[in-house]
């Protein structure tokens, strides 16, 4: 993978975007100068209020490609669990916490934010005391989760803590830095991220969804072709939103490895994307970003694979877009390449900022700025 040349990043306060060769719009950049700027201790609050509700939980919880990993995860390394204390940080409703107490944890302890202690309402004590016997005990401690280590009045030695990652790169509103759930409960894992060109079918339908209509309705209203690539894809957002593997037009590209035990994106991230060669003739729409990540399967047994593939079954992380300001059309053979670079945005650390700079075939090198939305 070659390294990539560094290049000075356009200032901008937070909402960071824009692709280099064209001017900025007036409009936006006054709306972004005059958005209130908030205190990392305010950004953190609202990071955490947004597990505050039960939707979140029921969106992760039945995402059995996540749970199916976890769970078997935890349960296959039964022997580095069983009788240990340990601190599972950000518990949410908890079910992380009882998985370990079916391991054989004696006393799983959970940390939580006080908006969030109604999550866990029966999957306390009893709940886990069936899970693991009555040997085993939850400690719950809530505090304020805008202080490192949530706070509270758990002081007992734990032997193993299962926290959410540092990573920015789940790319999923409003828990933008977290790429998966187990930072430590994958002590020997690696998070790969990938990258590869898409021609979204569906965007497609809508760019040319006004030529269509005098066809059905006699009414030629397609003079408003012209202004929808504004609308759909000439904004800088970073969305967050499913492809399929048919929408893939390259062979992906992994252009990062992070080591979860270890390591978060504090700074900036960059990596060069090698030249990679289009399957066929289709209208190139953008980039689509995902991740992977691998669990120790315990003794005797493979490695767990999380991944967030469009190729594989979709999950409640789905994937990241990065759409062109303008499709592209490539065709059998033709090269892609270019420069990714993964910063935290300046305005609130908890959000990510893409810098892509891309080469499309013959076309002249461009450069677009995301960010994504509050």
């Amino acid at each position: 993978m070659s390294q990539p040349k560094k290049r000075k990043l356009e200032s901008g306060s937070g909402g960071e975007g824009g692709e280099g060769t064209k001017e900025e719009d007036g409009a936006e950049r006054e709306a972004v100068l005059e958005r209130p700027r908030r205190t990392k201790r305010e950004w953190d609050q609202l990071y955490y209020e947004g597990y505050s509700d039960v939707s979140v939980h029921e969106e992760m919880i039945p995402d059995r490609v996540r749970t199916y990993v976890y769970r078997p995860g935890i349960l296959r390394n039964w022997a580095a669990l069983r009788s240990k204390t340990v601190l599972d940080v950000g518990a949410g409703t908890g079910i992380l916490s009882i998985f370990c107490a079916q391991a054989g944890a004696r006393r799983p302890a959970r940390v939580r934010c006080r908006g969030q202690r109604h999550l866990a309402t029966g999957s306390g004590t009893g709940a886990v005391q069936r899970a693991g016997g009555p040997g085993a005990r939850p400690a719950g401690t809530g505090g304020d989760c805008g202080v490192a280590g949530a706070g509270g009045c758990h002081r007992e030695r734990v032997d193993g803590i299962r926290t959410p990652a540092r990573v920015h790169a789940e790319l999923r509103p409003p828990r933008a830095n977290q790429v998966a759930e187990g930072r430590r409960s994958s002590p020997a894992g690696l998070r790969e991220l990938f990258i590869a060109p898409i021609s979204d079918q569906m965007l497609e339908w809508h760019l040319g969804f006004w030529s269509q209509v005098k066809q059905h309705y006699g009414v030629d209203i397609s003079c408003r072709e012209g202004f929808a690539p504004r609308c759909l894809v000439g904004h800088s957002e970073i969305v967050v939103q499913g492809v399929s593997g048919e929408d893939v037009l390259a062979r992906p590209q992994r252009f990062a490895q992070l080591e979860l035990s270890r390591a978060g994106l504090e700074q900036e991230l960059g990596a060069g994307v090698g030249g990679c060669s289009c399957y066929g003739w289709a209208p190139g729409h953008g980039f689509a970003i995902w991740f992977q990540v691998m669990f120790p399967g315990g003794e005797s047994e493979k490695p767990l694979v999380l991944s967030t593939s469009p190729f594989h079954p979709a999950t409640h992380w789905k994937q990241a877009l990065l759409y062109l300001n303008e499709p592209v059309q490539v065709e059998q053979d033709t090269d892609v390449s270019g420069e990714i670079t993964l910063l935290p945005s300046r305005d609130n650390p908890r959000r990510l900022r893409v810098l892509l700079c891309y080469k499309v075939g013959d076309q002249e090198e461009k450069t677009k700025d995301f960010a994504l939305e509050d």
